[in-house]
């Protein structure tokens, strides 16, 4: 699944274009490794770092999700990781 697909279903940001804006910035790691691509492929296992407001958020892939769900949904797409 694609990266800017997968954080609009895990409801990190409200919509897809302005999911893919914030990857085009550079602003994202998969794995330890900055992106900058939006299509970029996710799957379960997979480590992401990005920083939303004054929080840097560490997630591990848990599934890829079928659409955009509920919350309760999309807090089952990944586990948090604390950043320190």
């Amino acid at each position: 699944m694609r990266l800017d697909k997968w954080l609009w279903h895990a409801r990190f940001f409200k919509t897809r274009p302005l999911a893919t804006r914030y990857l085009e910035k550079g602003r994202c790691r998969v794995d330890g490794r900055v992106t900058n691509k939006a299509h970029t492929n996710v799957a379960p296992g997979m480590v992401l770092t990005f920083a939303l407001g004054p929080k840097v958020r560490v997630v591990r892939v848990v599934a890829l999700g079928e659409r955009r769900g509920p919350a309760t949904e999309a807090r089952a797409l990944y586990d948090e990781i604390d950043p320190a």
